[in-house]
């Protein structure tokens, strides 16, 4: 049973960077895809970005310039960077394995509120 948990910090400050971590357990972060979504309050999910299983990154095109995923093998974890939060970059953020289905995700934590506030 693949199981997965986000861990970060619930407040930034405005022109802070966010830095998420996912543990993962029951899987290999370098056997899957695995990517990071977020949900604004009473808005829609939106997809923020995947790292593949070589390593590789793709990051949502309105994002790409702020963000930034890794991966640390020897942890068994992978991480977000999202710089330059402002206010709108409120949300719940969570990360999940990516089946390469669009919108196919077999797995995903329970997601961590992250409020960009001074």
């Amino acid at each position: 049973q693949v199981q997965l948990q986000e861990s970060g910090p619930g407040l930034v400050k405005p022109s802070q960077t966010l830095s998420l971590t996912c543990t993962i357990s029951g899987a290999l972060v370098s056997s899957s895809a695995w990517s990071w979504i977020r949900q604004p309050p009473g808005k829609g999910l939106e997809w923020i970005g995947v790292i593949a299983s070589d390593g590789n990154t793709y990051y949502s095109p309105s994002l790409k310039s702020r963000t930034s995923i890794s991966r640390d093998t020897s942890k068994n974890q992978f991480s977000l960077q999202l710089t330059s939060m402002t206010p709108e970059d409120t949300a719940l953020y969570y990360c999940a394995r990516d089946t390469g289905k669009p919108w196919y995700f077999d797995s995903g934590g329970q997601g961590t509120q992250v409020t960009v506030s001074s």
